[in-house]
């Protein structure tokens, strides 16, 4: 079996963690040895790039080629028109990655799929490609592509237009599934194979050597992800001043971080807070590990894997109710959820988790049942299937 994983969402060298979760089912797919894989990993272009304009001047430092688990990736440009241009990208990608795609699909030969993760704009301009050159589809829906960018209506008709085109519509949590069917595709076309967790590579460690490698002390909570609005890492500063001795440290950069740091200044906190910023997956194990609970009190999730990796290394999760989390919350030695997305309901979620904490040995085997096998196998049979269709 072929595929070709085409996907903006992917890591590079200057975002390592960028969509590690599609490089993560990749190269788990890639070990049971029934799949050969290229990766086409497009990213935005604009003919400027100084260092004024911030996002734009960092994606112009990637790297057209680099070596990942084995594969070469591919990091082909396509032009975006800041601010205006969302309706366009899909026909911007596409237009530019035709070529890309083409080629490889020549040098790899009959009976290709190709991969598309993330609905808009990469899952509507690969529909278009693969109806250029014959190619079957599989499409992954991650979680804003389905529960944010349908409000708009322009997105919205062709997401429809390419989940209609697609073999199959992947979704990380069944959530989703059901938000897609809700939008109009058909049920029969779409499957639930959540994202999974790296058992191996995430596992508890001694907690007081973990706790000297990060500097943590005392009650800590741990929030990990992009310093953007829909995290909430606000809400956990929010609740300070009512967790009398409770730590919170960040790991993450972003936009927000002077906010964030003005907001925990402001409620007299700031010596309870510790910004990290952005740390190996290697290290993160370690703050998993000493911290007594993840919290995420994101807007928006689709299947989070900060969720899981905290779960697999023993450390139970305070999280809001959005799209997959309560998939993953099923029994008290993973965690608890939040009744309301506030200070107050952190508090009120703190309490309930401390009150019957968990042993952490229970929370691993909890993560021990969410491991990447049933994900795989229905992933190989969904690329089976598709690859009967190509006979070109």
């Amino acid at each position: 079996m072929k595929i070709i994983t085409f996907s903006s969402l992917y890591p590079n060298a200057v975002q390592p963690r960028h969509g590690i979760f599609v490089e993560e089912r990749l190269k788990n797919l890639l070990q049971t040895g029934k799949v050969e894989a290229r990766v086409v990993a497009p990213v935005p272009w604009f003919p400027l790039a100084g260092k004024h304009l911030g996002h734009y001047a960092e994606l112009a430092r990637v790297p057209r080629t680099a070596t990942r688990i084995g594969l070469t990736v591919e990091y082909p440009r396509y032009p975006v028109i800041p601010k205006i241009g969302m309706t366009l990208a899909p026909l911007l990608m596409a237009t530019a990655l035709l070529g890309p795609v083409k080629r490889i699909q020549k040098a790899f030969g009959p009976n290709v799929v190709l991969d598309a993760h993330y609905l808009y704009p990469d899952g509507v301009a690969a529909a278009w490609i693969g109806r250029q050159l014959g190619l079957p589809v599989i499409l992954t829906a991650r979680g804003n592509d389905v529960t944010l960018l349908p409000r708009y209506a322009a997105p919205r008709a062709m997401i429809n237009w390419a989940v209609r085109q697609a073999f199959h519509v992947i979704t990380v949590s069944e959530a989703l599934r059901e938000q897609l069917i809700t939008l109009g595709t058909e049920p029969d076309k779409v499957i639930t194979l959540r994202n999974g967790v790296d058992l191996e590579r995430f596992h508890p460690v001694d907690r007081e050597e973990a706790r000297t490698r990060t500097g943590m002390s005392g009650t800590t909570l741990l929030s990990v992800g992009h310093l953007i609005e829909r995290k909430g890492h606000e809400v956990i500063i929010a609740a300070l001043p009512s967790l009398a001795g409770v730590n919170h440290y960040i790991v993450g950069e972003g936009p927000l971080e002077s906010k964030l740091r003005k907001l925990a200044n402001k409620l007299g906190v700031e010596n309870r807070v510790t910004f990290v910023g952005n740390v190996s997956q290697q290290h993160l194990i370690d703050y998993y590990s000493a911290a007594d609970a993840l919290v995420l009190p994101s807007i928006r999730e689709g299947m989070p894997n900060v969720v899981l990796e905290a779960l697999a290394c023993g450390t139970p999760v305070i999280a809001a109710r959005c799209e997959g989390v309560p998939e993953l919350l099923t029994t008290p030695a993973a965690g608890v959820l939040m009744e309301q997305r506030t200070a107050d309901g952190l508090v009120e979620a703190y309490g309930r988790l401390m009150a019957d904490y968990p042993e952490r040995a229970k929370t691993r085997e909890h993560a021990e049942t969410l491991g990447w096998e049933p994900t795989i196998a229905g992933l190989l049979d969904v690329i089976r299937d598709a690859g009967f269709t190509n006979k070109g």
